[in-house]
C-alpha cells in the first residue's frame, strides 16, 4: 500500500536498476523514503515558503474573469470540450489526444490503474514521487534507475532496461531542477512500451532568443506509446484548484479515461484550463519564465558563494537543489529562523544531506541567503 516499505534502501549512487519495495509490505520506518511527504507538509503557517514550488504571484485579469464567470454556472455538468480544445490548439494535437484531469497527480492514478497489465514498471529517480507512489498503491512492482549525483543527475537512456514496458520520468525533473535533452527521452520510446514523461514544470523553462519550452515532447506525436503529462497549477497559483492533463495516443488515453471518474475537472478548472492555452496565457507563460530565468540566476550565485554547499548542475526550473553535508539539521534550524525549505531524504536516491529550495523573487532571496550564511557561520 501507498506509503509502506519491505526496510530496503536502495544506494544512492550510479549503478544498476534497483527493485522498489514490494506493495503490500510491512512498514519499516526510517529506511524506506516517504514518497508521500511533499512541500506542503514543510511550509506550516509562520514560515516564508521556500518548500513549494507554486507561484505566488496576483492573478491576472484575463485569468481571473472567467474563473469568476465560471462560478455562476455550477448548476450545470461540467464540459470539458471547449477546454480540451484549446489545449489540443496549444500543442497542435486534435482533441482527441487530450485528457483533461483533476492535476497531474490524478494522471498518475489514471496510468497506475489503467495500465495493469505492465510486466516491468520503471521509474527514473530522483524525480516526484507520486508516480511510484500511484504504481504501487495499484499493486505494481516498481524497479528504480537512480541517476548518478557526482554526472548532475544526467539522464543515460541505456541505464534503463531494454525489456521495461512502462517508463516513467520527469523533465524538468523535481527536484534537481534538471532539464534532459528532448532527444535522449525520445530515445527511450519504443513500440511495446508506454513512456510517460512529467513535464509538470515544463512552463517554467526557457532558453533566450529560443521560441517555446526547450526539450518539451508535448507536440511530438511521432514516438510510439508517448504519455505526456502537464500540470497549470504551478506557475498560475492554482494548486487549490487541480487542473492539468494528458497528451498522448488518441487510443491510449481512451484507456486511461476509461478508469477516470465521470466530471473529474470541475467548470472553474475547465475555464483556468482554457485561459491559459490561449494565445495571451502563452506569450504570459514566457514571459513569466524569463523573469524567472533571472530570479533563479541570482538564487544560484547567491547559494553557490557559501561554504559548502553544492548547487546540483544547470538548474532549469522553479526550484534549486543543493547539498551539503548535515542539511537534515539545517532544515530544522532554518525552520527555528522562520524559514521553510523541502527535505531531500523523502526523495529515492538523494538522502538527508539534500535540500530543495524554490525560486522567489531577489529581496526574498537575499534575505534567506543572510539567514542561512548566518547559520552556516555558527
Amino acid at each position: 500500500m501507498r506509503g509502506q516499505s519491505t526496510g530496503t534502501e536502495p544506494p544512492t549512487g550510479p549503478g544498476p536498476v534497483v527493485p522498489g519495495p514490494s506493495a503490500g509490505t510491512g512498514p519499516s520506518a526510517g529506511t524506506e523514503p516517504d514518497l508521500a511527504h511533499h512541500g506542503d507538509a514543510e511550509a506550516t503557517p509562520g514560515l516564508v515558503d521556500l518548500a513549494v514550488n507554486v507561484r505566488r504571484d496576483p492573478m491576472p485579469d484575463w485569468l481571473a474573469g472567467p474563473l469568476t464567470a465560471a462560478l455562476a454556472d455550477l448548476a450545470g455538468y461540467p464540459d470539458p470540450r471547449e477546454a480540451r480544445a484549446a489545449v489540443a490548439a496549444r500543442h497542435g494535437r486534435p482533441p482527441a489526444e487530450v485528457l483533461l484531469t483533476a492535476g497531474a497527480a490524478e494522471g498518475f492514478v489514471l496510468l497506475a490503474r489503467a495500465l495493469g497489465g505492465v510486466r516491468r514498471p520503471v521509474v527514473v529517480h530522483p524525480q516526484f514521487t507520486e508516480p511510484e507512489a500511484a504504481l504501487r498503491a495499484a499493486g505494481h512492482r516498481v524497479e528504480r534507475v537512480l541517476l548518478d549525483p557526482d554526472d548532475d543527475f544526467r539522464l543515460d537512456p541505456a541505464r534503463v532496461p531494454a525489456d521495461a514496458d512502462l517508463v516513467m520520468i520527469g523533465n524538468p525533473t523535481n527536484p534537481t531542477s534538471v532539464l534532459h535533452p528532448a532527444a535522449d527521452l525520445a530515445a527511450l520510446a519504443r513500440p511495446g512500451r508506454v513512456l510517460v514523461v512529467d513535464e509538470a514544470f515544463a512552463d517554467t523553462t526557457g532558453v533566450p532568443g529560443v521560441e517555446g519550452e526547450p526539450e518539451s515532447l508535448a507536440t511530438r506525436r511521432d514516438l510510439p506509446g508517448l504519455v505526456v503529462v502537464r500540470s497549470l497549477t504551478k506557475t498560475w497559483g492554482l494548486a487549490g484548484l487541480r487542473i492539468g492533463y494528458l497528451l498522448g495516443e488518441a487510443a491510449l488515453l481512451t484507456r486511461l479515461a476509461a478508469v477516470q471518474p465521470l466530471w473529474a475537472v470541475s467548470t472553474p478548472a475547465l475555464a483556468a484550463a482554457t485561459a491559459v492555452a490561449s494565445p495571451t496565457g502563452v506569450a504570459a507563460e514566457r514571459a513569466i519564465a524569463a523573469r524567472l530565468a533571472v530570479d533563479r540566476d541570482h538564487l544560484v550565485r547567491r547559494l553557490s558563494a557559501l561554504p559548502g554547499v553544492r548547487v546540483v548542475g544547470r538548474p532549469a526550473s522553479a526550484f534549486v537543489l543543493i547539498h551539503r553535508p548535515g542539511a537534515d539539521r539545517l532544515r530544522q534550524v532554518l525552520r527555528e529562523r522562520g524559514w521553510a525549505v523541502r527535505r531531500g531524504d523523502t526523495f529515492p536516491g538523494l538522502g538527508p544531506d539534500w535540500l530543495r529550495i524554490a525560486v522567489r523573487d531577489p529581496a526574498t532571496t537575499d534575505a534567506f541567503i543572510e539567514v542561512l550564511r548566518e547559520i552556516l557561520e555558527a
